[in-house]
């Protein structure tokens, strides 16, 4: 096991979502390729979306259970 999955093993639930979170903003400006099927399931989410625009749940609500204490 190298250091970093050691460090990482020995973070808590909280520390790892707060951890994933940071590296996909890290990734926001990377142009990443998607195969043809990824595409296409992202179009049907953008179309689903815009034909019922309130089912969505901001991300700050959906990060704020993750991170809510139980």
């Amino acid at each position: 096991m190298t250091n970093i999955q050691k460090e990482i093993a020995g973070l808590s639930a909280a520390e790892k979502f707060e951890l994933i979170d940071t590296l996909l903003e890290s990734l926001e400006s990377e142009q990443l390729p998607f195969t043809s099927e990824q595409s296409a399931e992202l179009d049907r989410r953008v179309a689903l979306h815009e034909r019922s625009p309130s089912s969505a749940v901001p991300w700050e609500e959906v990060r704020s259970r993750l991170f809510k204490e139980r």
